[in-house]
């Protein structure tokens, strides 16, 4: 094209980026006006929101508008593929939100989610059922070091978490371990499975070097001992080069005040990314 035609080039470019940008902007104010009508509502209500297009049932307002921030505005879980169908490993889906956002991000990934709370995990089914996605697996079992069963403490949203302090519970959950998982290329490993993350990590670290993306949620828990050494170890003798970030549970003034949830005193996101 000779540069004469150039100006009419880039207005068309620009026109063509303006309507993109519109179209964003909306979708995200209206996104926005329903996620302040959910955070009105009552902590551990079920409700049900078409926020994404479809029909999505969600069990607990404030951890739904949290996570649908993280996930859709922040987008914390965007990464490159150098393929059109990258395999993706979810552990610890929850109600389906980080499983739209990857196939919405690569409609032809292959996706495989864990998720150990039952009740949980019938929300997780009818919310992808809702999309109709191909090439989806959901498993309703946790990740741990060994197969079986193990006591589980259920929160209701998305704090349940395999019951480290032996507290009375008459639930169980199925656990399986991650390294079955790993034999293959995975192009983003999610682990966000609240407090699990340094056993089950300790557990597949040999199968690791097939991974090229791996998001960690590192949890903290009161009076308990820390392992976030172990995590960096095992993540920089993998290969990894790993950035940090503190956007939930966190203490501005740690010497004065710590601020604390769930039992948990520290949250952090650890991102490795493949040298």
């Amino acid at each position: 094209m000779s540069n004469s035609h150039s100006p009419f080039l880039i207005r068309a470019l620009k026109k063509i980026f303006n309507q993109r940008e519109r179209k964003v902007y909306f979708r995200k104010k209206i996104q926005q006006k329903e996620l302040d009508r959910i955070a009105k509502l009552p902590r551990y209500t079920k409700l049900e929101t078409a926020i994404l297009g479809a029909n999505f049932i969600v069990p607990d307002s404030a951890s739904f508008v949290f996570m649908f921030k993280e996930i859709f505005f922040e987008h914390i879980y965007k990464f490159n593929a150098d393929k059109n169908k990258p395999f993706i490993i979810d552990c610890g889906a929850n109600i389906g939100l980080s499983v739209i956002y990857f196939k919405q991000l690569y409609p032809e990934a292959t996706v495989i989610a864990f998720e150990p709370d039952d009740q949980i995990f019938d929300i997780l089914s009818k919310n992808i059922s809702s999309f109709k996605f191909n090439d989806v697996q959901l498993i309703n079992k946790g990740l741990w070091n060994k197969e079986g069963k193990l006591s589980f403490k259920r929160e209701g949203a998305d704090a349940g978490q395999i019951n480290f302090k032996n507290e009375a519970s008459d639930y169980s959950i199925e656990v399986t371990k991650l390294s079955f998982y790993l034999k293959q290329k995975v192009d983003f490993l999610k682990i966000d499975i609240e407090g699990a993350e340094v056993t089950v990590l300790e557990e597949c670290k040999a199968e690791l070097s097939n991974v090229k993306y791996i998001f960690i949620e590192y949890h903290s828990f009161i009076k308990q001992e820390q392992h976030l050494d172990k995590v960096f170890s095992i993540l920089k003798s993998s290969g990894f080069r790993t950035y940090v970030d503190c956007p939930g549970l966190h203490s501005k003034n740690p010497f004065m005040h710590i601020n604390t949830y769930n039992g948990m005193d520290m949250q952090l996101n650890i991102f490795g990314i493949r040298e």
